[in-house]
């Protein structure tokens, strides 16, 4: 029987908000696991079912690897490590009727499925919604896919890129198209994907509590494009009110001035002036209250007009002295600015490791590995850590003996035949 990692718990694990929920993971890449670790973050048993011998495709997105404790790279990638934290992990051939059936038995004993195969995929195993609901009415089944259950699209597959090019968000990301380097440019991160795990969770849980109070599950239909529309609402509903379609601003807000990055003598420093009096406070820090009474920049709907105008004084004044100096200035003003921070930089800061946002876990083949740590910082329910992303197969004996009650005797056969 494969050994389970030790895991990161406190007495009060079973006290947190979903340690009576279980969640069947049959998702795999980013959205759909991303959401199921925030379950699992907040408490609840992830059971995720993956391939046998290969895993979910991010076992293997790398480099980076995970370095075992001689310094040795694994094979457990970067990518996979930052969204299956707390799972447990169970290979099960769902090709094959047996892997169907244990599959149909997990469900029967789940309170939440989540999918990412695409439409009507599963229905061919008998694992979709309408074959599921009928062993385990009560069940909440997530189905995530790019384009959503129906509609022209639904067949079509989708990854995150795509996403962001065809909800608009590229068209307005980017430097703006008369300055060098303009043109379309996708988010440093799959923000698609991340959105879409984050909406799962809100109608997911959202679904549990209309499940224990009426008994009725429910299927969930999700899609990514839907979602990356969803939050542009502001740049849409500009569209909407004026019919001008939205351009790339570069760092600049299109309705907010000044609020941009400004270089310094020594670097580049982010200013985000939110109202006229943090204008008139962002003046008297550069030395130059007058500014704030020139019609030109006022008020915030004139700012707008007169943008290059206003950016070109300020960085006049603001590439004479360091960052470090203007820092200390606007913060006595309660100017809101910052740096712009690298990763390392962005982990050193005492704020962020006051957070707590780095975290430690050990793992069975890296010693102790560093994850990011969830933002939810609850008063009566902190969040308890698991244990690390799984190796794959760790707990298949575990769960099918624990869970279903199989015998060592049945698993093994299993195994033998290459069902698990």
């Amino acid at each position: 029987m494969t050994q389970e990692s030790s895991a990161s718990t406190t007495p009060d694990a079973g006290n947190m908000p979903l340690s009576h929920v279980r969640v069947l993971d049959l998702s795999r890449v980013l959205a759909g696991p991303w959401a199921a670790q925030n379950l699992a973050d907040l408490g609840a048993e992830v059971i995720k079912v993956e391939r046998p011998g290969a895993g979910d495709d991010t076992r293997s997105w790398g480099p980076p690897f995970l370095n075992d404790e001689n310094g040795k790279p694994t094979r457990e990638a970067a990518y996979f490590m930052g969204v299956n934290r707390g799972k447990r992990s169970v290979t099960v051939d769902l090709s094959r009727p047996e892997g169907q059936e244990l599959v149909r038995s997990l469900a029967e004993r789940s309170d939440v499925i989540i999918e990412n195969y695409k439409a009507g995929n599963l229905a061919r195993y008998g694992l979709d919604y309408a074959s599921i609901c009928k062993i385990n009415p009560r069940i909440v089944y997530c189905s995530i896919t790019g384009f959503g259950q129906d509609g022209p699209y639904r067949d079509r597959p989708a990854y995150d890129f795509l996403i962001q090019g065809m909800s608009g968000l590229m068209s307005v990301t980017g430097e703006r198209a008369d300055r060098p380097g303009g043109g379309p440019m996708k988010v440093g991160i799959p923000i698609a994907d991340l959105m879409t795990g984050l909406y799962a969770d809100v109608a997911i849980l959202a679904a549990l509590t209309h499940r224990d109070r009426t008994g009725q599950g429910q299927h969930i239909d999700l899609a990514l494009l839907d979602v990356q529309i969803s939050v542009m609402t502001g740049r849409s509903l500009g569209y909407f009110m004026t019919g001008d379609v939205p351009l790339a601003n570069g760092n600049e807000h299109p309705n907010i001035v000044p609020q941009t990055v400004f270089p310094c003598r020594d670097g580049h420093l982010i200013i985000v002036v939110g109202n006229d009096s943090q204008f008139l406070s962002l003046c008297e820090a550069m030395g130059v209250p007058e500014m704030a009474r020139d019609p030109r920049f006022a008020t915030n709907p004139n700012r707008v007009i007169n943008r290059d105008a206003l950016n070109a004084m300020v960085i006049g004044h603001l590439s004479q002295r360091n960052r470090d100096y203007w820092v200390a200035q606007l913060e006595e003003k309660g100017v809101p600015c910052g740096p712009i921070n690298n990763i390392k930089q962005t982990f050193d800061d005492p704020q962020v490791k006051h957070r707590q946002m780095q975290v430690q876990m050990q793992h069975p083949l890296g010693g102790t590995v560093s994850l990011v740590g969830n933002p939810i910082k609850y008063s009566a329910t902190p969040i308890t850590y698991k244990g690390a992303p799984p190796l794959l197969g760790q707990h298949t004996d575990a769960v099918l003996g624990g869970t279903l009650g199989l015998s060592q005797e049945t698993i093994d056969k299993l195994r033998k035949q290459k069902i698990i």
